[in-house]
């Protein structure tokens, strides 16, 4: 089954200033995403910008799939302004998806800010189970809320400017969660995505008490399929290239 497609805008619709919720619907059969994989998207008939852009699944739908977008550059621009039947030509599902816990895990979600879109799907699959821990820098960038209370075991939230929920960065909260879990009979595993200095201390959080984590990397794309080599992060075994290796690597092979 081909991973080229064409698909229908049925609703672009503004969340917040600087996002958009996207849903598309595929004019063929595609292939069955996973959580933790992306798409990369076009605009028919556009040449500036020539290249697609990458977008991690948010969530399946009855029709199709739904993409949240951060507007900010020319071809995000662009995307925002496309009304209801554009066409649109993607390529997709692409990468590799989040490691399922076993049973005797217990799922941690940390996500920052937009980061959050990648981790939706993971949390709506193990729904009930996961521990979501959720970052940004005001309430205003605090996306599903309602969703993520219903889909989690728990969710925990925090702003940098204490406009919503805790005030502080996330990762102080994941100290305090795994430490509360360390009494427990069931091992957390951590899944994070978000800005890199957050993951970086995602890193040293789970380093010091031996806990398995992976991360979703987020790099500037212009292929999707390992060939132009414009996403490489560098890893403890040599550079990756996050489109195709990734964008879900276990976090302790990614070089800080």
């Amino acid at each position: 089954m081909s991973r080229y497609f064409r698909a229908k805008i049925t609703e672009n619709r503004p969340i917040h200033t600087e996002h958009n919720l996207l849903t598309l619907h595929p004019l063929t059969t595609i292939k069955e995403p996973l959580p933790g994989q992306f798409y990369m998207v076009g605009v028919e008939g556009e040449y500036d910008p020539l290249l697609k852009r990458p977008f991690g699944l948010l969530r399946k739908t009855g029709g199709g799939f739904q993409i949240l977008y951060r507007i900010r550059g020319r071809g995000t621009a662009l995307l925002r302004n496309m009304g209801e039947g554009t066409m649109v030509d993607v390529l997709g599902p692409l990468g590799n998806s989040y490691p399922m816990p076993d049973g005797e895990q217990t799922p941690v979600v940390v996500a920052g800010g937009i980061g959050i879109a990648s981790l939706f799907p993971l949390i709506e699959h193990l729904a009930g189970r996961c521990h979501v821990l959720y970052g940004a820098r005001n309430c205003h960038e605090l996306f599903l809320t309602e969703e993520l209370r219903r889909l989690s075991k728990e969710l925990r939230v925090s702003t940098d400017d204490g406009s919503q929920g805790e005030k502080g960065q996330i990762v102080g909260l994941l100290h305090a969660l795994l430490s509360h879990q360390s009494s427990r009979k069931t091992k957390p595993v951590v899944y994070a995505c978000g800005p890199r200095p957050m993951l970086r201390a995602v890193r040293e959080a789970v380093r010091e008490r031996g806990i398995s984590a992976y991360v979703s990397m987020e790099e500037n794309m212009a292929c999707g399929i390992g060939a132009c080599l414009g996403c490489v992060v560098r890893t403890v075994d040599g550079h990756k290239r996050v489109c195709k290796e990734g964008p879900v690597f276990p976090i302790e092979e990614i070089v800080w």
